[in-house]
């Protein structure tokens, strides 16, 4: 029997590869920002058009490439990072397996431009599926460009599989973030489809943040800062009050590398316990530095996965270092009943010195001087004695005229619309059981309700209709709300403006970090306008299809999960009544908008099996 097993030619392994690597258009930003940040650029450019799917361009103004290099950078397992297999635990750049290139090469065309500073002219090299079109020599300025075009153009399967523009740019925004965030002192710009969203100059660490998500962040951060022989600890936390629904700001970096770590979010989880409320979610943004020999990342291509030598004395010191900055800036509440706030000394001042006081002294003043403060106090006047009440009468005409009998009607006249005997008394209809089930008789038997579900299903039908038929009714703010967004989530709710507008929401402006609220929904509160409009941007962050009424359906969905009445409110006998006749009005009683029964019958016959002996 002949021999079956081949080597596989260069560019099928490519494709193949590129599958790991290469996701979607963020994966290519990933890899080639983080490329520009290993070649030591300060200034780096992203340049995107349609989501990344018709162009990714990265500019910097690194080390750049020799004419060797350019035309190697392209080959599987080429890369400049790591010469041997003990420096994978000793790594102080982003990149290291040399597939990233080699694998975006495989599935777009790649146009590359790059010199370094000390040659006269740099080299330009086009690349369509892994075939190298041409290679010419180009005058230049210093560092690097990577234009990528028509991702997927070979592979149209993995093409028709990303999703909307919207999603994939959001997704490209997010990776941009974690490298402009790892990076502070490089100064970063994005631009998509022209326009310029983002602007980030040489900073603090702080200001990178606030410069990312909006101003107001300023005012939310909490400074951690722990050093140990295993790990230093630096960032920010957000103080409770100003905690999510969602998990979009959670940023951990070690080593300026990003990585996702259920494991050390549970221990920032564990610092917030008791002063979070039920399914809120704490910011952070924590940078975490271990010697490079105690930490494992070669474990996925993305390198967003990280194995630590000591991961439980990582989470102790984790957590006790957030716990101690959530107490010493006063955030967390301290159970001691004596204690006076007012005489608490503030944490930065422990190593200051007491300064002497200055005394000031009047010389002039003579405690046995002769001048004495006059006692005249011209404006008393000392008040005349008023006349005997008695004298107020004195001269009137006393009449001696009778008055004469006043009648008065002994019987109070009253009148009724309806006789006594057509006023029936109203039968209580309906019970609460819990504060969760509502129970209501039927000629059957009887019928119990979810109250948070029907309730869910009555509002969902509410807001369609509006959104869809006709006009909601808002009701007008006397004092507009003013609430901060970061920009992605800014540019979302931009999208989704006409829609809100349908269900009740006046919007006055919009800017580039904030909007103003004139008027809401009526049956949303003012209290509940932004737990509302974080909701919504929770429940999108997955995508919103591109037919509008399912943008409209899935708008009503979470504003009526946001809105329904919880599990354990207690509602009046009127409420009870008019939730349920609400649910039965509707056009499917039987499921909530999650596809979960809002009732169950329980008819006689089977109550009567019950009791059977």
């Amino acid at each position: 029997m002949s021999s079956i097993i081949q080597l596989l030619p260069d560019h099928v392994a490519n494709q193949i590869a590129a599958g790991e690597v290469v996701q979607r258009p963020a994966s290519v930003v990933k890899e080639l920002l983080e490329n520009a940040v290993d070649a030591r650029a300060t200034d780096i450019k992203l340049i995107i058009k349609d989501a990344g799917k018709a162009l990714v361009q990265v500019i910097d103004n690194g080390l750049g490439m020799s004419v060797t290099d350019a035309r190697l950078c392209f080959e599987r397992h080429a890369t400049s990072k790591i010469r041997q297999a003990e420096d994978l635990f000793s790594l102080h750049t982003k990149g290291f397996r040399g597939e990233a290139l080699a694998s975006i090469a495989a599935i777009a065309h790649v146009e590359m431009k790059t010199k370094q500073d000390q040659e006269e002219l740099g080299t330009h090299i086009i690349i369509e599926g892994s075939k190298f079109v041409s290679q010419d020599v180009a005058v230049l300025p210093k560092g690097t460009s990577f234009a990528v075009k028509n991702l997927f153009f070979n592979i149209p399967a993995r093409r028709n599989f990303l999703k909307s523009d919207t999603v994939e740019y959001r997704h490209i925004i997010d990776e941009f973030q974690r490298v402009a965030l790892a990076h502070p002192k490089i100064h970063f710009t994005f631009y998509h489809n022209g326009s310029e969203m983002f602007n980030l100059p040489p900073s603090t660490l702080r200001q990178r943040i606030v410069t990312i998500f909006s101003g107001k962040t300023n005012e939310k951060l909490v400074p951690v800062q722990e050093e140990t022989e295993i790990v230093a600890i630096q960032g920010f936390v957000s103080k409770p009050e100003f905690a999510k629904k969602n998990r979009g700001e959670q940023f951990f970096f070690v080593n300026d590398r990003f990585i996702k770590s259920g494991y050390l979010h549970h221990a920032v989880m564990a610092a917030y316990d008791g002063i979070l409320k039920d399914g809120a979610q704490p910011s952070y943004f924590l940078y975490l530095s271990v010697p490079p020999n105690t930490i494992d990342i070669n474990i996925h291509p993305t390198k967003t996965e990280i194995k630590f030598d000591d991961e439980h004395a990582l989470y102790a010191i984790l957590r006790a270092s957030i716990k101690h900055s959530l107490g010493q800036f006063n955030v967390a509440p301290v159970l001691d009943f004596d204690r006076d706030s007012n005489l608490d000394t503030p944490y930065h001042y422990k190593d200051l010195e007491g300064a002497t006081p200055t005394i000031q002294v009047d010389g002039n003043f003579n405690p046995f001087s002769e001048d004495k403060p006059s006692k005249q106090f011209s404006s008393y006047r000392k008040p005349e004695p008023t006349a005997n009440w008695e004298s107020l009468y004195v001269g009137l005409k006393q009449d001696t005229d009778e008055i004469g009998p006043i009648t008065f009607e002994n019987e109070e006249v009253t009148s009724s619309l309806f006789n006594d005997e057509e006023v029936e008394h109203a039968v209580h209809k309906t019970y609460q059981i819990h504060k969760k089930y509502i129970v209501s008789s039927i000629k059957s038997g009887m019928v119990i309700v979810d109250q948070h579900r029907a309730h869910q299903r009555v509002l969902y039908e509410q807001f369609l209709i509006n959104m869809t038929v006709n006009q909601a009714s808002s009701q007008q703010l006397l004092f507009p709300l003013n609430l901060f967004f970061s920009s992605s989530e800014m540019e979302l709710i931009a999208e989704l403006q006409l829609s809100l507008m349908n269900t009740g929401f006046v919007f006055e402006e919009n800017n580039t970090d904030h909007i103003v609220i004139s008027g809401i929904p009526v049956n949303v509160t003012e209290s509940e306008v932004s737990l509302v409009l974080e909701q919504l941007l929770s429940d999108l962050q997955d995508g919103i299809p591109e037919s509008s009424f399912s943008q409209n359906d899935t708008i009503a969905k979470s504003m009526a999960k946001s809105l329904a009445v919880k599990t354990g409110t207690h509602l009046t006998e009127k409420e009870q009544e008019n939730l349920v006749n609400g649910l039965f009005a509707c056009k499917e009683p039987n499921v909530s908008p999650f596809h979960k029964p809002t009732f169950i019958t329980m008819r006689v016959e089977d109550l009567d099996k019950k009791f059977a002996l």
